[in-house]
């Protein structure tokens, strides 16, 4: 089950999730780009790879494509670790709301991994409006898509 919350005090929002995997399997899905695209996001959207150099320092650029609308999003991956992934990430929709978001990856030394994913976004506005875009619905599909390539081997 995956858990988003928004904090009340500080502008963020966190995700918590528990996957039946390694810690390096969920590192890789979020840095092989072949493997982002086929898990990210929405069921009912298809995801290009425009841009993606995951190394601390590098960059990437993805799209999300729903019939003929095209969403483009990018960010730089500031820090990667076999831990934790540390990035930036904006909607080219809307450029001047940028996160900064941590990644972490525990092992819970059953098999399982949790993830944590913390954004911090400049302004409660901002994150509410994420919040009500339908990014939840997004998180959920996207991750059960990660569970099944998890399930059937692909990663």
């Amino acid at each position: 089950m995956t858990t988003v919350q928004a904090d009340p005090d500080v502008p963020i929002i966190r995700i918590k999730r528990d996957f039946q995997a390694s810690p390096a399997q969920l590192l890789r899905a979020h840095t092989d780009p072949e493997l982002f695209r086929r898990w990210v996001g929405p069921d009912a959207l298809q995801t290009r790879i425009d841009e993606w150099d995951a190394r601390s320092g590098g960059s990437y650029r993805y799209v999300s494509i729903s019939g003929g609308t095209e969403h483009a999003f990018r960010g730089c991956f500031h820090e990667i670790r076999p831990d934790r992934i540390v990035q930036t990430f904006s909607y080219e929709g809307s450029p001047d709301d940028v996160f900064l978001e941590t990644l972490w990856f525990s092992d819970l030394d059953d098999g399982r991994t949790r993830l944590l994913t913390q954004s911090l976004i400049e302004s409660f506005q901002a994150r509410d409006q994420w919040l009500k875009s339908g990014m939840e619905v997004g998180v959920n599909e996207g991750y059960a898509k990660l569970d099944g390539m998890l399930t059937d081997g692909t990663l």
